[in-house]
């Protein structure tokens, strides 16, 4: 993890030396370097550095962008409730969220300070999931962890819903389907399997055949 990535030159330096690094020490496994976005610079060239080759995610630093504007935002947009409401932090949100799905990397949400109130971390959680299309998200007690993963699991119809228009389509060998009379093709498959996926990987119960025809070992 670098933090404080000042400008895409910035980051391609960091990506470099710990390339280097790993080569002169014999690493032969390429060691992934994920990038703190809490600069104004870093936001609007996140696009550039996301897509830099070695980065596997970028996370966004909210309360070093909040201080970098001087007091012109609130301090209370650094909170779990304010840093949803502030267009300037909902926009930085945003452009990294676009810039990472972009380039095929992690975007990661920043952390809620608040870490005993679990119901505002659950509220953020999935906002940050649901409406900003974060797939990641950083938590800074134990206890928050379960909390996240429930909130960025999908909900029980989606998956259902995942299951029958997969399975459907597996069986017309991924031809166009109907399903309660909405036309389903690849494109919708696509997406139906990143939330198939993500059920799995959040450790929700699949039906047996689901789980063998997709994530088996001859899947």
């Amino acid at each position: 993890m670098v933090p404080k990535l000042a400008d895409t030159a910035d980051a391609q330096r960091a990506v470099d030396v710990i390339k280097a690094a790993r080569v002169k020490h014999g690493v032969a496994r390429v060691v992934p370097v994920h990038g703190l976005i809490e600069t104004l610079k870093a936001v609007q060239q996140v696009d550039a550095i996301a897509a830099l080759p070695g980065l596997e995610s970028l996370s966004f630093g909210l309360m070093d962008f909040v201080s970098e504007h001087r007091g012109a935002i609130p301090a209370t947009a650094m909170g779990a409730a304010g840093q949803f409401s502030h267009p300037l932090v909902m926009q930085a949100k945003l452009k990294i969220a676009a810039a990472c799905h972009a380039a095929h990397i992690t975007p990661s949400h920043c952390v809620v300070t608040e870490f005993k109130d679990k119901r505002a971390l659950s509220n953020a959680a999935e906002r940050a999931c649901r409406e900003l299309g974060y797939t990641r998200m950083w938590s800074i007690h134990p206890d928050q962890i379960p909390v996240i993963i429930e909130a960025f699991a999908p909900v029980s119809a989606e998956v259902d819903d995942a299951v029958e228009i997969l399975t459907a389509a597996q069986a017309a060998h991924w031809a166009p389907t109907s399903y309660h009379g909405v036309l389903h093709d690849r494109a919708s498959y696509r997406h139906y399997w990143h939330v198939l996926e993500r059920a799995w990987l959040t450790g929700q119960p699949l039906p047996a055949e689901t789980e063998a025809a997709f994530f088996g070992s001859d899947a």
